[in-house]
């Protein structure tokens, strides 16, 4: 029976709406786990400096093919071996994370897909602004453990000057951050947030959610399941 190492940057928890779609997809092409596929789960439980011991793992295992759910995943997936084929999930652009050469032409043993959420921002920003076309000030909550957080924020501010814009950027990666952040956001009198990508926000949606309205602020979020936790948009 083939096995598949599945290794995840967040815990079994957060990433269960993931694994079940993952788990159709097997069953999609003949797979099913238990039946004629073993796959080998391995959860960093948010915690990026277990990564490349739990891929390291896998890889001493012998398993057939890895998938690796996060960029950091995937990059501890890279830096364990070159043989083992490696299929990633992320929400980064895979070329200036590092991963591929090219998006048509990835080479080496690795391959995936990923949603370029973090591309999609300014298209977001663009969103909220037809959304409430008379606020000129709008704020963003990044997640700074989050990777290529940095350049999202630049293209952000590039997308609000297009617009006329003001962005109001501010960090949280801790509860008591979260609180900070919406402080700022009412002191800065910001018409709507834009949460950035963030497992430890995908942890906390309707916490997210709830103090979004609390603040009389409306928000877009990366993922539909934000929405449904009763966040505005997404």
């Amino acid at each position: 029976m083939p096995v598949v190492g599945f290794v995840s940057t967040q815990s079994a928890d957060d990433s269960k709406f993931l694994t079940i779609r993952f788990l159709q997809g097997l069953k999609e092409t003949g797979y099913v786990e238990g039946q004629n596929v073993a796959i080998e789960y391995r959860w960093a439980e948010n915690q990026s400096d277990r990564l490349p011991a739990l891929a390291a793992d896998l890889v001493r295992r012998r398993v057939a093919v890895i998938f690796a759910l996060g960029t950091q995943a995937a990059l501890a997936a890279k830096a364990a071996t070159t043989t083992i084929p490696i299929v990633f999930g992320i929400s980064a652009d895979p070329v200036v994370m590092g991963l591929v050469a090219s998006l048509n032409r990835p080479g080496a043993n690795l391959t995936g897909y990923t949603d370029l959420s973090a591309e999609l921002a300014p298209k977001q920003l663009q969103l909220l602004h037809e959304l409430l076309p008379n606020a000129a000030v709008f704020g963003v909550l990044a997640d700074p453990a989050f990777p290529g957080i940095k350049s999202n924020v630049e293209d952000l501010q590039a997308a609000a000057r297009t617009l006329g814009l003001q962005l109001v950027a501010v960090n949280a990666g801790t509860d008591s951050d979260l609180e900070t952040a919406f402080a700022v956001f009412s002191q800065q009198r910001v018409g709507a947030v834009l949460f950035g990508l963030s497992s430890f926000y995908n942890r906390r949606m309707e916490q997210l959610a709830a103090l979004a309205a609390r603040h009389a602020l409306p928000a877009i979020y990366p993922r539909s399941e934000f929405a449904l936790a009763g966040g505005l948009m997404s």
